[in-house]
């Protein structure tokens, strides 16, 4: 089963933080992975030295090829950067 992973550490969430399905809303200073397989990205968040991972709300999204979970990637990182405590959408998914 082919995997395909990305992560970015040092991420300071925007005004009102970034919303998780299961811890809630986190703010400061993050670290977002994407974890491509199967045909979907997951998204996840941690504090940079926390050792817990939390889903981004709305994660995971369909995504039909490893390549594209780098777009998926970065238009988490954005979407943690953006802030605003919202359902994360990502913005362009291309056909395969």
């Amino acid at each position: 089963m082919e995997s395909t992973s990305w992560t970015t550490p040092g991420v300071f969430a925007g005004p009102g933080g970034v919303l998780t399905e299961d811890g809630g809303t986190l703010t400061g200073e993050l670290t977002v992975h994407t974890e491509w397989e199967q045909g979907r990205a997951r998204v996840a968040v941690q504090y940079q030295d926390g050792g817990e991972w939390y889903a981004l709300a709305g994660s995971p999204v369909a995504c039909p090829d490893p390549g594209v979970s780098r777009t998926v990637h970065q238009s988490a990182v954005e979407a943690v950067r953006a802030g605003g405590a919202v359902r994360f959408a990502p913005r362009v998914i291309p056909a395969a």
